[in-house]
Order: structure tokens, then sequence, then C-alpha cells
């Protein structure tokens, strides 16, 4: 098994998502960024690579014509 290195940042990003999901909330860009206190704009690059890591992948909304934005959803590390 192995550890995947993570930033600070990226760090406080993981733990934001899957925190939302373990409270039952959809992890929406504005969600995480007031469950880790940045902007949006400052998600964009730790969502980005942790996407590219594998520990998080983007849904888009699954309802036709109610589209909240992507969502993030946390992957377990193997």
């Amino acid at each position: 098994m192995q550890q995947v290195r993570l930033s600070a940042i990226e760090e406080r990003v993981y733990q934001a998502v899957t925190a939302l999901e373990v409270r039952g909330h959809v992890p929406y860009p504005d969600l995480i960024a007031q469950e880790t206190g940045m902007t949006q704009e400052e998600l964009s690059e730790p969502l980005h690579l942790l996407t590219e890591r594998g520990l998080l992948h983007r849904e888009d909304s699954p309802m036709a014509g109610l589209d909240f934005g992507p969502r993030w959803c946390a992957r377990q590390p193997a």
C-alpha cells in the first residue's frame, strides 16, 4: 500500500470533502470553500491535484435542469 503525500492545503480540502460527505452534505465547491475557509478560486488547484491523484472525482449534476455545479466526491485511498 502506497501512501500519498499531500500538501497542507490538499489535506485540508480532502478532509473538508470527506467531512461534508459524512454529514450527508453534497460537496459542492461553495460548501467546500466554506468548510475550508478558502475561496472557490483558491480551491481550483487543490481540487485538480486531488483528482489527478485519484483521491477525488468530479460528478456533474445528475438531475436535468437542476445544475448546482460540479460536486467533488472522495475516493478512499487503496
